[in-house]
């Protein structure tokens, strides 16, 4: 199977997910996420504001900056086809853009440069045991993630993680992947 139709195959997956499932793992990422070593060390964390079908960062987001943590969130440059990072304070600094994802106002945030943050949550739909993984499709990840020093992590449901998945050679492999079952040996 090619890249394409693995992501079809675990998107119809998940979107079938129980909202008790989901609900379940939803807990056990946050969980195993914030009890880590990467997170209680991590001062600037990059996360996504997810949507749909993926896991609640909500909660993630919140409880960073319970503790004092910096949440910096993405926002898309399609033309340029890149990725920017904004310190988010308060949701109310973010905006509805295209596909009805949630990004911040850069007029209400500061930019942060990827070094500049500890660890990135990364997301993905479908991953391997060797940490590759396959996105949304438009490679914003990979490009971001190509000089980043720090530590990077993904939050999956474990019927995400494939032994193999096809890989292309501009493709960057996760650092750290986290299972409702716990951390996957990479």
């Amino acid at each position: 199977m090619n890249k394409a139709d693995i992501r079809q195959n675990i998107i119809k997956k998940l979107k079938n997910v129980s909202e008790t499932e989901r609900n379940r793992v939803d807990a056990k990422l946050f969980e195993e996420l914030i009890s880590s070593s990467y997170w209680k060390n991590a001062k600037r964390i990059g996360v996504t504001v997810s949507n749909g079908f993926e896991w609640n960062t909500k909660p993630i987001i919140e409880e960073g900056w319970k503790q004092g943590k910096a949440m910096c969130v993405p926002k898309c440059y399609p033309t340029l086809k890149e990725l920017k990072f904004f310190e988010l304070e308060k949701f109310d600094q973010l905006e509805i853009v295209y596909y009805n994802l949630q990004e911040p106002k850069p007029s209400e945030t500061i930019e942060v440069k990827k070094n500049e943050m500890d660890l990135i949550i990364v997301p993905g739909i479908v991953f391997d045991r060797r940490g590759y993984r396959i996105g949304f499709g438009g490679g914003y990840y990979d490009r971001f993630l190509a000089n980043y020093k720090k530590h990077t992590v993904s939050i999956l449901h474990s019927l995400q993680l494939m032994d193999e998945i096809p890989v292309d050679e501009h493709d960057i492999a996760i650092n750290t992947l986290i299972t409702e079952k716990g951390f996957v040996d990479l």
